[in-house]
């Protein structure tokens, strides 16, 4: 793969805290050495983005002695995201991992997996608009490329274990690997790791569980790291500038294709210009007037209706799970469903999860809530988490269908 030239400056780098001398750098590498878990000097893969965190761990993990191969995939078109506004260093990864490895001094690959990602992530993306879901298309990406395609780089490299930037707890308890939130649980990104297997999860490391952001941006200060106050993205990395509608549209032209909106009671309020531009929940921009707020509750990709109702009607009682995954006690996610087994599950990744027990309706894995939960859209993820121990993942799944509370 060419070279990338890129315009100087790099990001610019404000005043960051340094750490408090030797010893919080000493725990910090002690801190890796218990999550990787491995005699000192075992081969371990980092699984470099080009970003703070990723970059931290791979620093940590050579400072902590282990022989540590960097990769790097290259999953989209870096020109197109160079266009991006408010996002300093974007279209830079590449490069910042690249200066990165070669400052901690560690062997460092770039693997060009556009055509994996777009067919695994990317085209699954607009799919999913098309067929009236909101989908996560970071946690097909952790499904599919990182956890599944790169752990085969990673073994075909000799290596005993790969780990990554995020934050989230590997345990062992009783002989067998946990997943369980991160101390810095305003960072946790356990829901978006629902999908881990157990078989991903004894190949995974995750050495920044006990470490908060600002300690890791120290981090990156005490190892010479020029990306130590680069900004956190924000952005679905594919979409430029943010604009997802814009990409379904050049993607799947079909979804621009106009209908009617309608009140659940069956009135026509009005028209629409294709139903990828509405989400489940969604308020604004709906351009009809009844007297009351109204929100989309419902989208019929085969009617091309856009289904608009009050707000209590955004109220579910229970969804449906399919493509589970499951890490909790029981032998299968079925074998918990049938036994009525309690959960706390959660449908977006900013909110907290909800009481509910798992049930098997007609053969398919239903999370019934103790009470309404609202705004739950097919596409998204349900994280499922032990009630006993909230901090526990116990795996989840896709919302495929709701049932609304009556």
């Amino acid at each position: 793969m060419a070279a990338m030239t890129l315009a100087e400056p790099l990001c610019p780098i404000p005043d960051i805290a340094p750490m408090n001398g030797q010893a919080d750098m000493d725990a910090a590498i002690e801190a890796a050495r218990r999550a990787v878990g491995l005699p000192v000097g075992a081969r371990v893969v980092a699984a470099m983005s080009g970003g703070v965190d990723s970059t931290v761990v791979a620093g940590l993990l050579h400072k902590a002695g282990y022989d540590v191969v960097g990769v790097t995939l290259q999953l989209y078109d870096h020109g197109a995201a160079l266009k991006k506004k408010g996002a300093c260093c974007a279209g830079q990864d590449i490069h910042d991992a690249r200066l990165a490895a070669e400052t901690i001094g560690i062997p460092h690959y770039v693997l060009d997996y556009e055509s994996r990602f777009r067919d695994a992530v990317i085209d699954q993306f607009a799919d999913s608009y098309l067929r009236g879901q909101t989908p996560v298309p970071c946690i097909r990406c952790n499904q599919t490329v990182k956890f599944r395609d790169l752990l085969d780089v990673a073994r075909d490299l000799g290596a005993e274990a790969m780990a990554t930037g995020h934050y989230v707890r590997r345990a062992m308890v009783d002989g067998r690997a946990q997943m369980r939130k991160a101390i810095d649980h305003s960072r946790d990104q356990s829901y978006f790791l629902f999908a881990t297997t157990p078989e991903q999860l004894d190949y995974l490391r995750f050495p920044l569980a006990d470490l908060e952001k600002p300690q890791v941006r120290g981090v990156a200060l005490e190892l010479g790291l020029r990306i130590a106050a680069k900004p956190d993205s924000q952005d679905i990395c594919f979409v430029p500038e943010g604009d997802y509608r814009s990409l379904i549209d050049k993607l799947r032209p079909e979804g621009r294709e106009a209908g009617e909106i309608v009140h659940m009671d069956g009135r026509v309020l009005g028209a629409h210009a294709g139903i990828t531009d509405y989400t489940i929940g969604q308020r604004r921009g709906l351009n009809v007037a009844v007297g009351e707020p109204l929100f989309v509750t419902k989208l019929d990709p085969v009617k091309r209706h856009v289904i608009v109702g009050p707000r209590d009607a955004l109220l579910t009682a229970s969804l449906t799970l399919a493509e589970t995954n499951w890490l909790g006690d029981q032998p299968t996610i079925e074998a918990a469903a049938e036994a009525g087994a309690p959960v706390l599950a959660r449908v977006r990744s900013t909110r907290a999860p909800s009481p509910a027990r798992l049930a098997l309706v007609d053969g398919a894995v239903t999370v019934i809530f103790d009470k309404g939960e609202e705004g739950v859209a097919p596409g998204q993820a349900c994280a499922l988490y032990d009630p006993a121990d909230d901090e526990r993942l116990l795996g989840g799944g896709f919302i495929t269908a709701t049932a609304a509370v009556v």
